[in-house]
């Protein structure tokens, strides 16, 4: 259980991280939407902007300086470990989940049947190929143009998401996504909204010139990062929800959410200038109503899809049918192509034990929860008793010996 107690605690950093980066986007976006002309003494001590508040029993004075204060403060606070800490934390449990158990959580054979090394390979060049891209896009002519960089933009993740769920699982093409997107918001701190802070208090402690640029392009990368913000919270939330990555238009599925979702967002950001959309909020409404009725329509499945004409026919030994029986009779009601579950019309976190070579390929994971933590079948809806339960775990430790 040793990956296990792994993974938990960096996805309870990752949480707590992100928590905090979010926490910050939000908080200084909001910030710099309130900011409110000073009185002409604040002007002329450099003053561009002032805003009161009042939290925690106190009242809060937040000045920002046209240039900069006459000399730099001994403590000044950057706003960087947020962002890396949860990249750095997301990546490792990428590695750890998606990676180290690719055959068991990315790789699924009915979508594309890839190795390991592959599937990782194609991970890899999605991600880092897709940052690649948006950064030599944002250095060029074309983020003069924010709705043409905003189109080009949405068609770069439509083709990133579309490339993903032909090859991965529902759940890995998701994950991905998610990725991605996360990638490039730390991307934005690193590459360039770091960068022009050094410069402009480089600039400040010399009494320089600031280069209006620097501020500007930093401020544009932390408005792109705000409005990703919700589209990558819902990915990390998906993998409970598997009728929206196992659908069979999931990218679609995945990219209309994402539209919504920073739809939605705008709501806010407007809101924080003083201009009210309430419009913005209802037809998000009806966007994510009008989304989740058409992902619940049933789908009209061809005949010919159905055939196992082509599926390889194995022959199981005594042992291995026995562990087939226990899993078809405890297990597959849910974890099937067609479950026959009343709550679980998807087979949840996409994982189907129709047939032996699936049942095979994610035989740590069945291992793991129907053995070792025996949380699953759930609340032991199907009453597998602790004899079914060691017949699983014989057969896997055969496995593991070989």
């Amino acid at each position: 259980m040793l990956l296990d107690w792994i993974s938990l605690f960096l996805r309870w950093f990752h949480v707590v991280a992100g928590v905090a980066w979010i926490g910050a986007s939000f908080y200084f976006i909001w910030l710099d939407n309130n900011l409110r002309t000073p009185p002409d003494w604040k002007k002329q001590k450099g003053i561009k902007g002032d805003l009161w508040a009042v939290h925690g029993g106190g009242f809060y004075e937040v000045a920002k300086y046209e240039y900069g204060p006459e000399v730099i403060p001994e403590k000044l606070h950057w706003f960087k470990w947020e962002a890396y800490t949860t990249w750095i934390s997301g990546f490792l449990l990428l590695c750890l989940v998606y990676y180290h158990g690719a055959a068991i959580y990315l790789i699924d054979s009915s979508v594309m049947d890839l190795t390991p090394s592959q599937a990782i390979s194609r991970g890899l060049a999605l991600i880092f190929g897709g940052l690649f891209i948006y950064e030599a896009a944002c250095r060029s002519p074309l983020s003069r143009y924010p709705k043409v960089f905003g189109i080009m933009f949405l068609v770069m993740l439509a083709v990133a998401s579309y490339l993903a769920t032909q090859w991965f699982s529902g759940r890995g093409a998701f994950i991905h996504i998610g990725a991605l997107i996360g990638t490039i918001m730390a991307g934005n701190v690193f590459f360039k909204i770091m960068p022009a802070q050094r410069l402009m208090v480089d600039a400040v402690a010399n009494k320089t010139e600031i280069d209006p640029s620097w501020g500007l392009g930093a401020k544009l990368r932390s408005v792109h990062n705000n409005y990703l913000t919700l589209p990558l919270l819902f990915i990390m939330i998906s993998n409970h929800y598997p009728m929206t990555y196992q659908h069979q238009n999931a990218w679609l599925v995945l990219m209309a959410i994402g539209l919504v979702s920073a739809w939605i967002r705008h709501y806010f950001n407007l809101k924080h200038i003083g201009i009210s959309r309430p419009s913005i909020l209802v037809t998000g409404a009806i966007g994510m109503v009008m989304i989740a009725g058409w992902v619940s329509m049933p789908v009209m499945v061809k005949e010919d899809s159905l055939s196992t004409e082509n599926t390889p026919v194995i022959e199981l030994n005594a042992q291995q049918q026995q562990v087939f029986d226990v899993i078809q009779t405890h297990c597959a009601n849910c974890h099937a192509a067609n479950p026959t579950d009343e709550i679980f019309v998807v087979a949840p976190v996409g994982l189907m034990f129709d047939t032996w070579q699936q049942i095979e390929q994610r035989a740590a994971v069945i291992h793991n929860r129907a053995v070792v933590t025996k949380d699953m079948p759930m609340m032991n809806k199907t009453g597998m008793t602790e004899a079914d339960r060691q017949v699983i775990g014989t057969w896997f430790e055969g496995l593991s010996s070989k």
